[in-house]
């Protein structure tokens, strides 16, 4: 593998992709969730993973300090640039945890190319968006946002202020997509990747009946169904048990 600067830039796809890279060993690639960036990782457990992996740490397109001239923005898309990466970097094959947004990009991955991924966690994924997930996407408005989310997004987001509306508007576009994550077990049966499905009982986006939906489908799957989580519910004061269980899952 090439010796990689712990910053890096990659022109990939008509964008500029941004990724860091920390710790030593085997990669361990950690994709965030919509509208964060790789940043947040330092808040679910990314000091624990890396005693154990090299972990890449990429900003989805338009996220973070990742360009995206065309605003457009797919999780199939960010998957052919997260794969674009790996093979930047000399990566054949790795493991890898995905958040919302980056379990969604793991999907696309693990079903297009199973050969890529050895094992997978996937917090918060969706096969398909169901409908309350789509009504709570048509309430994202760029004009409605407080100022304290401005803040928070302006932490995240480097590029200035259209980036962060170009989020917050394909936010709102995914309520009437239909093709970009509308998986079927069929297709699920194709990963090949050990899967652990880590998923909050509480989750507002997803009922958790998915994550059995997913656990069926997915031939080598496991199911972490986290009580009275939310979604995403492997942040701050739930991330030392999931690095804990993510690492125990890897290492078995």
């Amino acid at each position: 593998m090439p010796n990689e600067s712990p910053a890096n830039t990659l022109p990939v796809n008509g964008i500029e992709l941004y990724y860091e890279t920390e710790g030593t060993g085997e990669p361990l690639l950690l994709l965030h969730g919509g509208s964060g960036s790789h940043e947040n990782w330092i808040y679910a457990g990314r000091d624990q993973l890396k005693r154990e992996y090299r972990l890449l740490l990429p900003d989805a397109r338009g996220h973070g300090r990742s360009t995206n001239p065309g605003k457009t923005i797919t999780h199939r898309q960010c998957a052919l640039d997260t794969l674009a990466l790996l093979d930047h970097l000399g990566i054949r094959k790795c493991k890898a945890i995905g958040i919302s947004m980056g379990a969604n990009i793991l999907l696309h991955m693990a079903t297009s190319e199973p050969d890529r991924i050895e094992a997978m966690v996937l917090v918060s994924a969706a096969m398909y968006l169901p409908e309350q997930a789509r009504a709570v996407m048509r309430q994202v408005r760029v004009e409605t946002q407080p100022a304290t989310e401005w803040d928070t997004m302006r932490k995240r987001h480097k590029l200035g202020d259209e980036q962060i509306k170009a989020i917050w508007e394909w936010s709102r576009g995914m309520a009437d997509s239909y093709d970009d994550m509308n998986f079927t077990p069929t297709e699920l049966s194709r990963i090949s990747a050990s899967t652990l499905i880590v998923y909050g009982d509480r989750d507002f986006l997803y009922p958790v009946e998915m994550a059995v939906e997913m656990y069926r489908a997915i031939p080598r799957s496991a199911l972490w169904v986290v009580p009275n989580g939310g979604h995403g519910p492997v942040f701050l004061d739930a991330a030392a048990q999931f690095a804990h269980t993510t690492l125990a899952f890897f290492r078995s």
